[in-house]
């Protein structure tokens, strides 16, 4: 039986980090990793491959050509979903060998196989048609991250009725779907098909979508979601899904409304892969949505057990899980001197058209804390930048203390929200105040001068 100074269950961002970090210690370290392949979920099935159908998406759609250049662009309608993704596995293929050679150069241990728990310390390995071994741990780290949640009564025949994992293998683009879920990913699949000429139906249980997000920041991003010809069924809930002999879905609501699509995407919830770890053979359980419980952490009910990423549940970020990763392995060797609990200034990224990015607090959670704030606006198209990329629909919003000034949330929506929220990110960091951008000077032009103009525009309020 191999011993290593600690194990890792999972190769996803999660995993991957932990186990370079505890070879950057000097640790012996090795990872379990149940797929063909490594990088998890996220690369293979989710993050990345939904991102480049986005950018493809956008440029054969001509969605930036469009505002720019002032044209109509024709999708051609024979066009297939493979042809779109021709570039999906490619940016995989590249982004496996990256996290791969990051194990050979690191000296990580890859243990294929099926991961379950015999005792405090010691893993079976099963892989298929090949007797298990086993493999004992110091420390062990839980990262085997998520997969869509898929209720009893819908019947996925991944043909007519998907989730996210499936949904990209459809072979011609549809003429209608319908997407149940107004979180991240329903919002993110329903804007690129619809930008791609789909009529999309989108369906939410609560009155709101992503409802984590700034209100104004959402009803910007609803706006333009119609304006690309999406149906809102807000404040519904489902009852019933089928298929009829055309091959059709029919969609049934509890308000009595019926959509008919030829592709339906559910999306509601994920749940943690945790089923096959064996945990009851050390004392440890998986909630109802199969997520694990930590402290602050990271640490189980067994503290040198610690579990990083998706499956301990929120934020679920492929960023935080990265640091989790990291931050666990530092204070497994060192926990008086290493802090595992993630800043709470944490950047989200949600990638709809247009995308939207935030940090820090709302408006709304201002309001319940009865925070005394303020708020400087600067929108995209009076950014001389803006109006050369033709990001005629953005918006930058700034947050700050009506008192001491300090910044307390940054939300965008549009072009490279995603990229240019850092720098508001950074100034959070140290505690900074809107001060800086009224001082700060940008290039020009570019987009981050909306962070002075939203400066302005709040200083001006006080």
């Amino acid at each position: 039986m191999k011993k290593y100074d600690i194990i890792v269950i999972g190769s996803g961002p999660a995993g991957e980090k932990a186990a370079v970090q505890a070879s950057k210690l000097g640790k012996k370290a090795a990872v379990i990793e149940r797929k063909p392949f490594v990088g998890g979920a996220g690369l293979h099935t989710g993050t990345l491959p939904s991102k480049t159908l986005r950018e493809a998406a956008l440029y054969l759609a001509g969605f930036r050509q469009r505002a720019v250049l002032g044209f109509e662009h024709t999708l051609r309608r024979d066009l297939t979903l493979d042809e779109i993704m021709h570039r999906k596995s490619e940016v995989i293929r590249a982004q496996v060998e990256v996290v791969t050679d990051h194990f050979n150069r690191n000296n990580i241990d890859i243990i294929p196989g099926e991961a379950s728990f015999l005792d405090d310390n010691t893993l079976s390995v099963k892989e298929p048609d090949l007797a298990p071994i086993s493999v004992y741990g110091d420390i062990i780290v839980i990262a085997t991250g998520t997969r869509p949640r898929r209720p009893p009564s819908i019947q996925f025949d991944h043909e007519h009725i998907h989730d996210s994992d499936t949904i990209l293998n459809i072979k011609e683009i549809p003429g209608t779907m319908t997407v149940i879920g107004g979180g991240v990913i329903g919002c993110e699949y329903a804007c690129i098909f619809a930008s791609l000429g789909v009529k999309v139906t989108l369906v939410e249980k609560s009155g709101k979508l992503l409802g984590f997000a700034d209100d104004e920041i959402v009803a910007s991003l609803i706006y333009w979601m119609r304006q690309q010809g999406i149906t809102l069924r807000l404040s519904e809930t489902l009852t019933s899904i089928s298929t009829d002999s055309p091959g059709r879905v029919i969609t049934h609501l509890k308000s009595g409304k019926v959509v008919v699509s030829a592709k339906l995407l559910y999306t509601m919830g994920r749940v943690g892969n945790t089923d096959e770890l064996n945990l009851d053979a050390v004392g440890l359980r998986a909630d109802d949505k199969g997520l694990i419980h930590v402290n602050e952490n990271y640490q189980t009910a067994k503290p040198h057990i610690y579990a990083i990423g998706d499956v301990v549940g929120f934020p679920s970020l492929a960023s935080t899980s990265m640091e989790q990763g990291r931050r666990v392995v530092c204070h497994a060797y060192d926990p008086e001197g290493s802090a595992c609990a993630i800043p709470g200034s944490m950047p989200y990224g949600v990638y709809t058209i247009p995308e939207i990015s935030m940090v820090g607090a709302t408006e709304q959670e201002l309001t319940g804390e009865c925070v005394p704030y303020e708020v400087g606006t600067a929108l995209f198209c009076e950014v001389a930048r803006g109006q050369i990329s033709g990001d005629v629909y953005g918006m930058l919003k700034l947050i700050f203390h009506r008192e001491s000034l300090k910044l307390l949330g940054v939300h965008i929506i549009g072009e490279k929200a995603s990229e240019i929220i850092h720098v508001g990110q950074a100034v959070m960091s140290y505690g900074g105040t809107i001060e800086y951008f009224r001082d700060a000077v940008f290039n020009y032009p570019t987009l981050c001068e909306a962070y002075k103009q939203a400066a302005f525009n709040g200083l001006n309020k006080i």
